[in-house]
């Protein structure tokens, strides 16, 4: 589908400024305060049903393990060059420590990844099969996780990990996946810093006076209590959502219709989606345009550019399978093509 040449052109124009400010994400020092989860990917080639209850026998082939929910935002900034670093918690388990080494080999600093005794670092752990001629097909997930939140004492010791932190670094990301981290203590240590970027799943009036949110729809459906389902309805939450967060701006994403960003002025920017056909999983998209977007900001780019940045990013790792990443030069080369004719979207 093609995109409208109004926005193929002012992009253009732009792409010498992007190219500019993806060159220095590089420069750019970030503070994850986030619910670390590692994503397990489990895969086996089906032999046959057990004797012992109707179910199949996988033989094992491979084990993958990725960084996911808060931790793939912290992935995604290294990927894209950021110098990161990470407060949240992980268990007393191999799980965390197979967490803390991703996260080392690709030069993050661990420093904030406290250890809490009392609860398993959230680990999800997918099993998937094959016959010898399909597809692998996933059948069953399996989750570890607590709901108890981490202790009073751990609450605030995390807190004062980020207070010592906000000087040293340009932009702070809070990604809630509701698993605990983000309590009060750690928001209200987070919102000091001036740049602050919020992706939460729900609750964002905890978050109030944040610089950005950036909710997908369901999300923003939640937070405003109705259907968004018209341009009508889309301005009305867009509006809404201002009012109930205080936040500067706000950006919902929404799938294959791209992404809004509006203004506390009542004007908002509509972002077509880049990549409408080449989709084939979704999974963790939304922390990799959280992740380009904030870094962006961080080089100097207004919203409406970041949020570009974020979007051209997104579009990159839905082609693959799993929660993924991108880099700088995949970027860069996604941009050129997007702006070919050969890409499609100029016909």
């Amino acid at each position: 589908m093609a995109i409208d040449s109004n926005f193929l052109e002012r992009l253009r124009h732009y792409q010498p400024r992007a190219i500019d400010l993806i060159n220095r994400f590089s420069q750019a020092r970030v503070l994850v305060v986030g619910d670390l989860t590692l994503d397990e990917f489990l895969t086996g080639q089906v032999e046959r049903l057990s004797r012992e209850a109707p179910v199949l026998i996988i033989r094992h082939e491979t084990t993958r393990q990725v960084p996911g929910g808060g931790a793939n935002a912290v992935y995604n900034l290294a990927t894209l060059g950021a110098q990161v670093k990470v407060a949240g918690f992980v268990g007393k388990d191999e799980q965390g420590n197979a967490l803390r080494h991703i996260f080392e080999a690709a030069r993050i600093d661990t420093t904030g990844m406290l250890v809490d005794s009392d609860r398993p670092t959230v680990t999800k752990t997918r099993i998937s099969g094959h016959a010898r001629q399909s597809v692998t097909q996933q059948i069953v997930r399996v989750d570890r996780k607590s709901d108890a939140l981490p202790s009073l004492e751990n609450q605030l010791q995390l807190a004062a990990y980020i207070r010592e932190q906000l000087h040293t670094v340009d932009a702070v990301v809070c990604s809630d996946y509701g698993d605990g981290v983000l309590t009060a203590p750690a928001i209200e240590a987070a919102l000091q810093h001036p740049l602050t970027i919020v992706d939460t799943q729900k609750h964002l009036q905890r978050y109030a006076g944040a610089t950005l949110f950036t909710p997908n729809l369901p999300e923003a459906e939640q937070a405003v209590g109705y259907a968004i389902d018209s341009p009508q309805t889309l301005t009305q939450a867009g509006s809404d959502l201002l009012s109930l967060t205080r936040a500067k701006q706000m950006l919902i994403t929404r799938g294959d219709e791209g992404m809004s960003l509006f203004h506390p002025t009542g004007t908002h920017d509509r972002i077509p989606a880049f990549n409408r056909t080449d989709v084939f999983d979704v999974t963790g998209a939304g922390d990799t345009v959280v992740a380009a977007l904030t870094l962006g900001l961080t080089a100097g780019g207004s919203l409406w550019e970041s949020a570009v940045l974020g979007n051209l990013a997104a579009s990159i790792v839905v082609r693959q399978f799993g929660t993924a990443t991108t880099t700088p030069a995949e970027m860069k080369e996604a941009l050129e093509f997007l702006l070919s004719e050969e890409s499609g979207v100029l016909t």
